[in-house]
């Protein structure tokens, strides 16, 4: 696709990292602000991905989770309204309640789309949680046996995309850089100026959620501001060149035009 990649060596956490053990918090507004985490894990030591794991969550890192849909309105009267389409089977209203009066709040509308919990509405309320992908790569398998692999694996997320290296021996390494590639979710997007061709060559690489808008703002601060339409031809239009909204969400291989005011 031509998509460089940076991937960062940082240094180890420690415990209590999140609360600034070991310069952990300049580490962790590393990993804060990039794409997705790259857990090494050791087969020989079974504790460390869970330290890991615990100091990234303290400090406000939701991995391999989507952003709740949970949704709370401050508002100057009524109390706190609870709205929900689903049934709700962590927390009562009244708790929910308990929860969001201890950030301030007096009255409020809740709007819950799916069973809620409650983290996810402490996380809703601090407005700080940042959402990432993470994969993981075990290491060391040029000596750790078949057993040695498995009670690994066994430790970890299930759902989690992982593969087995060795640095050491150089296995798997060149499979490594496909491996995070793959689940970075990258797509391509052709930018066709108006009045002229479609530019085929080099595409621009932007994240698989990203819409209209997203594109708008990586070329230029004013496009949001001036933008009138776009029009795309490829996988996420109905017909060849659509005419869309900055709330468009594409797909690889799109081809897009922006029209914006003089």
């Amino acid at each position: 696709m031509g998509a460089k990649i940076q991937i960062l060596d940082l240094p180890g956490l420690i415990k209590g990292a999140a609360e600034g053990k070991g310069r952990g918090k300049e580490i962790l507004n590393v990993i804060r602000s990039s794409d997705m985490v790259l857990y090494i894990v050791d087969p020989f030591q079974d504790g460390h991905f869970n330290v890991l794991h615990r100091e990234l969550h303290n400090s406000g890192l939701r991995l391999n989770q989507q952003k709740p849909p949970v949704f709370i309105k401050r508002v100057d009267k009524g109390g706190i309204d609870v709205r929900t389409t689903v049934e709700q089977t962590h927390l009562t209203p009244e708790e929910m309640g308990d929860i969001i009066r201890s950030f301030g709040y007096t009255s409020a509308i809740v709007t819950l789309r799916q069973d809620t919990t409650a983290e996810q509405i402490v996380d809703c309320l601090a407005g700080n949680i940042v959402y990432e992908k993470a994969v993981i790569a075990i290491n060391k398998i040029d000596i750790a046996t078949p057993e040695d692999i498995a009670r690994a694996r066994a430790a970890l997320p299930a759902d989690w995309p992982i593969m087995e290296i060795s640095a050491f021996k150089d296995i798997g390494l060149t499979e490594l850089k496909d491996f995070i590639y793959d689940n970075l979710g990258f797509m391509r997007i052709f930018l066709k100026p108006q009045g002229q061709e479609a530019d085929l060559e080099e595409p621009l690489i932007v994240k698989d959620d990203s819409t209209v808008e997203t594109i708008c703002n990586k070329l230029h601060r004013d496009f949001v501001r001036k933008f009138r339409f776009a029009r795309i031809k490829g996988p996420s239009a109905k017909f060849d060149w659509q005419r869309v909204g900055l709330d468009h969400q594409l797909k690889d291989g799109d081809l897009l035009t922006i029209v914006v005011k003089r």
